[in-house]
């Protein structure tokens, strides 16, 4: 199963790859914050494990409850000479029996053993993910995905792995819709991959996941956006009084316009200023549309009245609905201005 890992490279980087990519070795740390990552990731090691030795013998430790020696007891051949998959949790916790322990089997570890290592972040244990690291172990980061760029390529690697398709507008849609947290992102993408029959596109995930407060939120600023004053006041008009909070509209406010001042400000194709920004190529494509229908003055006039409508909103106003409606209403006439 792990036979011929430890030819592994002992260049000193660390060997980091993604969870999907994982493959089973003596030693695989699984490390970061991101804890729904971090499932995925353990789980694709146990299920690739399981696939090539279906009588893997599976051990769950605490490294924080370790007791010394428990780690060479575990590892020890069994009677029956089964492969031996060992997953160790809570390494931000270690005590240091088990730093002790840890740090001894690395330097000898067993070629039918598979040991996974999972830390959820900090600074405990340093000294242990750095041996991991420069021994050339593989690495599965296991980061938050905070910018859209990175939730889009996470939807796009769903769909690939279900074996569907999603098209441009639809995958920034779904990240607008439920983007805020992962796992909702990917029991999302999971039950449109099931229900699909052809490319997912935009008004697929809007018949799924319209109603959704983050999707109402850009509708509202895709309206603004847009110049349509009347349809962006309407809906927002309606979002309030269906509950959804001032914060996440202006957000997305600040969103759109954050992305059009920055394709606003670079110079040359829509793929090179994708690169250059971290963007989605459509993305910069539809931006480099609406920039059009803006001056300068218009959009530093919008960005200002949202910074200010921002400061509203999270409490220096007693009216923070008349904050969002004035915002929305000088963004749409900025808009509208050639």
């Amino acid at each position: 199963m792990a036979a011929g890992q430890n030819a592994r490279a002992k260049s000193g980087a660390a060997n980091i790859v993604s969870w999907r990519d994982a493959a089973p070795a003596p030693v695989v740390l699984v490390s970061g914050p991101e804890e729904y990552l971090g499932i995925r990731a353990m789980d694709h090691m146990r299920t690739t494990v399981r696939a090539s030795a279906p009588d893997v013998e599976l051990t769950r430790l605490e490294a924080g409850s370790y007791e010394a020696g428990s780690l060479a007891m575990t590892v020890a051949p069994s009677l029956f000479g089964e492969a031996k998959l060992i997953e160790v949790s809570g390494l931000e916790a270690m005590n240091d029996a088990f730093l002790s322990d840890a740090l001894a089997y690395l330097a000898h570890p067993e070629e039918d053993v598979v040991l996974v290592l999972r830390h959820s972040g900090g600074t405990r244990g340093k000294k242990l993910l750095d041996a991991v690291k420069s021994a050339g172990w593989p690495v599965v980061e296991c980061q938050p995905l905070k910018k859209d760029v990175d939730k889009s390529a996470f939807v796009v690697s769903e769909f690939r792995a279900g074996g569907r398709r999603i098209d441009g507008e639809a995958v920034q849609a779904l990240v607008n819709a439920v983007g805020a947290n992962l796992s909702e992102l990917a029991a999302a993408c999971n039950q449109l991959i099931a229900d699909a029959t052809t490319t997912v596109d935009a008004s697929t995930v809007e018949r799924y996941y319209g109603g959704r407060v983050e999707a109402t939120a850009f509708k509202v600023a895709d309206a603004a956006m847009g110049g349509n004053g009347p349809l962006a006041l309407s809906t927002l008009r309606h979002a309030l009084s269906t509950g959804v909070d001032p914060v996440p509209l202006v957000a997305a406010l600040a969103a759109k316009l954050r992305t059009l001042a920055k394709v606003a400000g670079a110079n040359g194709s829509s793929a090179s200023i994708a690169k250059n920004l971290g963007m989605q190529p459509w993305l910069v494509e539809q931006a480099q549309r609406d920039v059009r229908r803006w001056t300068p003055e218009g959009l530093i006039r919008s960005i200002q009245v949202v910074a200010e409508a921002d400061a509203q909103v999270k409490g220096l106003s007693r009216d923070p609905v008349f904050a969002v409606e004035h915002a929305v209403t000088v963004i749409a006439s900025s808009a509208s201005r050639r």
